[in-house]
């Protein structure tokens, strides 16, 4: 009966169910709780002290710094590739584009030789999370790269797609999984497959040289296409020294 539950006994509860599950876990028990002491209260109990007795479960899911490649990291992934080899200069023009424009996989596979206005150094990118299309500037590095994949490497073939497949059938593109796997081996021939994988971290790389960089969050979501600021927040965590600057002193501590 609600009328045996106290302030107390919620608070042996969930010390109780804090030994053996997670945060999350603990929040959905309070939720649920607050959801029953809602409807008891519907059917005439006084709840509202069981209410503010439920304790508030600490949010801790942005502790740790984003997972990225460091300068020295980055250099030895970008030069795992080899360029004596038609895949190998694909592939690394693969990563030009998700290093440097910070895109997703599947924008790199929406990519097509019109895709590039070599002219105005610009890329405009489709299939975006917002159905958008955005123009985004090519960087000397990226626009290198394609051309040198373009010259020396694209098998014949009458698809327009800009990265397409080296073995048969040749006329088919690159699909998402054959991108993450080459990003993979490259991981794996620089050393550094037991930290890294995938191609997303190279996309949080690119964030976080931009913010470092002095890039505003605003600019940084712009970049990545991101809908909210809010998205783009969790790079403002590796700026320590600026967090360092705007930080209070701590209760009882030396100021």
């Amino acid at each position: 009966m609600i009328s045996g539950i106290s302030a107390p006994l919620l608070d042996a509860y969930f010390t109780h169910l804090s030994a053996r599950l997670k945060p999350v876990t603990l929040r959905i028990v309070g939720n649920s709780l607050r959801s029953y002491f809602g409807y008891r209260a519907v059917l005439g109990d006084s709840t509202a002290g069981l209410v503010a007795a439920l304790p508030r479960i600490a949010d801790w899911g942005r502790t740790r710094l984003p997972n990225v490649l460091s300068d020295a990291e980055l250099e030895a992934f970008l030069s795992a590739f080899d360029h004596t080899d038609p895949v190998g200069l694909r592939d690394y023009a693969i990563a030009r584009c998700l290093v440097d424009l910070g895109l997703r996989g599947h924008e790199v596979t929406n990519l097509t030789l019109e895709s590039i206005s070599w002219r105005d150094a610009a890329v405009p990118i489709h299939g975006t999370k917002g159905k958008r299309v955005q123009q985004m500037p090519l960087p000397e590095s990226t626009g290198k790269a394609i051309a040198q994949y373009l010259r020396q490497a694209r098998p014949q073939t009458a698809n327009r797609v800009l990265f397409v497949r080296h073995r048969a059938p040749v006329d088919k593109p690159l699909g998402v999984p054959a991108i993450r796997n080459s990003m993979n081996r490259a991981f794996v021939r620089c050393g550094l497959n037991d930290r890294f994988c995938n191609t997303h971290v190279l996309r949080r790389t690119t964030a976080t040289r931009l913010q470092r960089s002095g890039a505003s969050l605003k600019e940084i979501a712009d970049l990545l296409r991101h809908h909210s600021l809010d998205t783009a927040s969790t790079y403002a965590r590796v700026d320590l020294e600026g967090l360092r600057a705007v930080a209070l002193p701590w209760p009882g501590s030396p100021r």
